[in-house]
């Protein structure tokens, strides 16, 4: 199957994209966007509705894991789409929900084994090669929110899912009162080891009496909402620790894009330890129903692009930007949630913000 596709596309556009990292090609190629979005509207249509007690005779359930509905809307009826694996042998099965379209991987993992995912030394993933430009993709979002990041001064952030405290260097660095709080002991040793003001600390927020108490102006999630099971309860919390005028930062996998719908199972936002795939399209249903008053977006070109390192020619850089403005938003998406009015008139004037009223 691979090398027909692969045959097709030399075919259709032939040797001219070859050098373009493949994450950029979908964006690149004349017509692609368009085929691709056909590609997927198909592939929906054909996809088979299923009752969730028939979808439970026929898959086998992990010692971790439990069957899940729609955790946006509900809906128990869902559709197999992809089953995704990796090294190690790990593999999983991510079902569509057909009334609102969430993507979620189910059997589900139980929210009290969650821990189990990142006992052993995840600390060593967080540090490796993963990190290596993590610190400039921080960078390159708060830029792409600004002002809300420009000057931490007298304002506290909380960073939840902290790994091993490069985002929390960065916070202490632009004058943030900073904590985080991560599942990984190993990592949050490392981070404590890394900050000099910052404080990271093992376990929930509501195990730490600093953090419980609230009164948060900024909370972040880097690349962790789609590793949380019991989202709702989640954001409800997050939304209990923001002061008046607080704002929520998301960057997380975006199950609306444009690779997603060529790569499918394929897709690099299918890993190990990811639960749950938002798109601009579910994520406002997550903040509304947990008490979220607007949402705001930033397309993500992506980092080489955005920081001024790619080797795309200059035209195919314009084209990649208007792929990604006039479709999904980029492979990541990044979202400012308000907690209220009040953070909306102080911080959303540059954005533009999409309000979240039932």
């Amino acid at each position: 199957m691979v090398s027909v596709k692969r045959a097709a596309a030399r075919l259709l556009f032939g040797s001219r994209y070859d050098k373009v990292p493949w994450g950029q090609r979908v964006y690149v190629r004349p017509g692609e966007r368009l085929i691709r979005e056909a590609q997927w509207r198909i592939r929906i249509a054909g996809a088979k509705t299923v009752p969730l007690a028939e979808y439970q005779r026929k898959v086998p359930l992990g010692e971790i894991e439990e069957f899940l509905s729609c955790m946006m809307c509900g809906e128990s009826h869902q559709q197999p789409m992809f089953e995704p694996t990796g090294g190690n042998g790990w593999r999983y099965r991510v079902v569509r929900c057909p009334s609102c379209g969430f993507l979620y991987r189910n059997p589900n993992v139980r929210p009290e084994r969650l821990g189990d995912l990142y006992a052993n030394s995840y600390s060593s993933f967080l540090t490796g090669a993963y990190a290596a430009n993590r610190q400039r993709r921080y960078r390159l979002t708060m830029d792409a929110f600004s002002p809300v990041f420009d000057d931490g001064k007298g304002r506290r952030l909380l960073d939840f899912g902290c790994g091993a405290g490069l985002f929390l260097e960065l916070a202490e660095q632009r004058g943030f009162d900073a904590v985080g709080v991560d599942l990984s002991p190993d990592s949050v040793e490392q981070a404590n080891a890394r900050l000099s003001h910052a404080k990271a600390y093992f376990g929930a927020p509501e195990d730490v009496p600093e953090i419980a108490a609230g009164g948060f102006d900024v909370i972040t999630l880097w690349s962790v909402l789609a590793h949380l099971p019991r989202p709702l309860e989640d954001f409800e919390r997050f939304r209990s620790l923001l002061a008046p005028g607080g704002v929520l930062l998301i960057l997380t996998v975006n199950a609306g894009s444009l690779l997603l719908k060529a790569y499918e199972s394929a897709w690099s936002g299918f890993t190990k330890n990811h639960l749950m795939f938002y798109s601009s399209r579910t994520l406002p249903t997550l903040l509304r129903r947990t008490g979220f008053a607007g949402v705001a977006y930033a397309p993500h070109y992506g980092d080489t692009i955005e920081a001024g390192t790619t080797q795309l020619p200059e035209a195919m850089r314009a084209r990649l930007r208007r792929a990604v403005e006039s479709s999904d938003g980029g492979n990541m998406m990044r979202a400012l949630a308000f907690a209220d009015a009040k953070a909306i008139e102080k911080w959303g004037g540059p954005l533009e913000v999409r309000g979240l009223k039932e």
